[in-house]
């Protein structure tokens, strides 16, 4: 049976700050009639209103260029009635998934959703291309964990001949960002300008990658005395 050979065992980690490259941003709406399926984004007419507003090219120039259609998706309907018997004209909430892939574009969104008075943000879901930046973090770690064994090995006489054994983690975490409530973004109402930009939220977002590394060098004889 082979015996395991001369080690020196070294722990290194590096942090990466990334941050996002797109979004989904998560509406519902309020609805005063009952429409199933993608339809939805059609013909009830809050929704559709919405749809209609994200999709459109701004008036006068504007820089809003407006969303593919395929960026806008119904998620869920909830139905609310009081008697227990399904009708067309009962109430509904629609769930939406707005998926937002320039960032550029996020304050005019933002603006647009605020403007509809039947649709509250709940949440911002962030997204990134971390796999570079956890690329880099392992780079980065290997050369710390090199530098260590080496300032290592030779204080206590001994020549690095190679890697036993390596083992990588990583975890990520997200930076404190604000939970929203209904009143996060205020309605705009008729006659009424609202300060610019009319946001109470992030619309930026960023992350750590962490990279550790245990590694277990190889090394020459320990010299006994």
């Amino acid at each position: 049976m082979e015996s395991k050979p001369d080690t020196i065992k070294i722990l290194a980690s590096h942090r990466e700050e990334v941050f996002a490259s797109h979004a989904n941003l998560y509406v519902t709406v309020k609805g005063s009639s009952v429409v199933s399926g993608n339809e939805a984004l059609k013909k009830a007419k809050e929704v559709s209103q919405l749809v209609e507003a994200l999709t459109s090219p701004a008036l006068s120039g504007g820089e809003w260029v407006g969303l593919s259609p395929e960026a806008i998706h119904l998620q869920g309907v909830h139905i609310e009635t009081a008697t227990g018997t399904l009708l067309k004209s009962s109430s509904a909430t629609y769930r939406l998934k707005i998926q937002c892939e320039k960032l550029d574009q996020l304050a005019e969104l933002l603006d647009i959703i605020s403007s509809q008075k039947n649709a509250t943000l709940e949440r911002i879901a962030w997204k990134y291309n971390e796999d570079e930046a956890r690329e880099q973090g392992l780079l980065k770690a290997l050369e710390k964990a090199k530098s260590k064994a080496d300032k290592v090995a030779k204080s206590v006489g001994v020549k690095i001949l190679g890697v036993f054994d390596l083992i990588e983690n990583n975890f990520d975490e997200e930076m404190p960002f604000q939970q929203f409530a209904a009143q996060a973004m205020p309605k705009r109402s008729l006659g009424v300008t609202p300060p610019e930009p009319s946001l109470g939220m992030d619309i930026q977002h960023g992350k750590t990658v962490t990279v550790n590394v245990d590694i277990w060098y190889r090394v020459s004889d320990f010299q006994h005395t």
